[in-house]
């Protein structure tokens, strides 16, 4: 418990979604510019907790994914910043530096007639590529051995607004798996809009938390009990836990989140429904098994209370329609 802790912070920058927030009356959403002054408030509080931390803060802006700060120097501020006495430097830094990036950049989408998908792969891919660098590379390299990398607790919060983006299904579990491989703990900030399957998923299977804010004006009290703690102080204390984990998957053919999939037993691409070759390694299926498959599908339950489907006439003789 007594290890420094590594914090990436990724925070979803769409305007469209973040419009919405502002707009919305149930349950009450607040702006962007609110939000940042409590995100500046606990990013604070992760420098303040202790002297060793390091902190990493990127922003999936509409199609492109930008590391907005970082603690090690990668990330400086081009503008000149003013003397204060009664500010502590490092703070006055960090907002500064976040602030400025954040600004210059939403500036550049002023106009646009529609907005890209926001980078949260990208941005996800570049934290755990900047902790294998920086913390668990540098580290090893530096002190030697791997007792030294051991020593950091890296975690990644994700700020979501945005819903889920079924094209974006393999690569975010690529980023679970290597996260998986770090050790890295994913946590899962849902400020607003309806629960995100791919984000829930990541926070089960890498052992973070996953919380659906329910008081938007109440966001830095979420942030404060639930994700500042680091992993190993979380043992000692109570933290959000899920009731109940979505783990739909995304079919390879559509991009479609499906309830019921088909699996190819080569590569195990899912597909919403058989396939006579299989996209991903290109394995041709018997034609048996395909007739198979489409006999042993759902029969999707009739619309309100329509009657039963009448029997089915198959090779002379009468056959009950299944239910439903």
């Amino acid at each position: 418990m007594d290890k420094p802790s590594h914090l990436s912070v990724v925070i979803d920058l769409s305007l469209t979604q973040w419009t919405l927030c502002a707009q919305s009356t149930n349950p009450p959403g607040i702006t962007l510019q609110d939000f940042l002054s409590q995100l500046l408030a606990f990013l604070n509080a992760h420098i303040a907790c202790k002297d060793e931390n390091t902190l990493a803060v990127f922003g999936a802006f509409p199609g492109q994914s930008v590391m907005l700060y970082s603690s090690t120097g990668e990330v400086t501020t081009t503008t000149a910043e003013s003397t204060d006495a009664n500010t502590y430097r490092p703070f006055r830094t960090l907002d500064s530096t976040i602030m400025s990036s954040i600004a210059e950049r939403l500036d550049s989408y002023d106009g646009m007639t529609e907005e890209a998908p926001i980078g949260l792969v990208g941005c996800l891919t570049k934290a755990l590529c900047y902790i294998n660098r920086t913390i668990t590379t540098a580290l090893s390299s530096s002190q030697g051995g791997e007792g030294a990398a051991a020593s950091v607790d890296p975690r990644i919060l994700v700020l979501s607004v945005s819903p889920d983006q079924s094209s974006t299904y393999i690569p975010i579990m690529n980023s679970i798996f290597s996260a998986q491989k770090l050790k890295v703990t994913i946590d899962v900030g849902k400020i607003f809009g309806a629960e995100n399957v791919f984000l829930q998923q990541a926070a089960h299977l890498t052992g973070g938390a996953y919380v659906q804010v329910e008081r938007a004006d109440a966001l830095l009290q979420y942030m404060m009990m639930s994700f500042l703690p680091a992993p190993a102080i979380r043992q000692l204390i109570s933290v959000p836990t899920q009731d109940r984990v979505d783990f739909r998957a995304a079919c390879f053919c559509h991009k479609r989140i499906v309830e019921i999939g088909f699996v190819c037993s080569v590569c195990l691409s899912i597909f919403c429904q058989p396939v006579p070759v299989c996209s991903t390694c290109r394995t041709k299926f018997p034609m048996k098994t395909l007739q198979r498959l489409r006999d042993a599908r759902p029969l999707a339950a009739p619309p309100g209370n329509a009657p039963p489907r009448p029997p089915v006439q198959k090779n002379g003789t009468t056959t009950p329609a299944r239910p439903g």
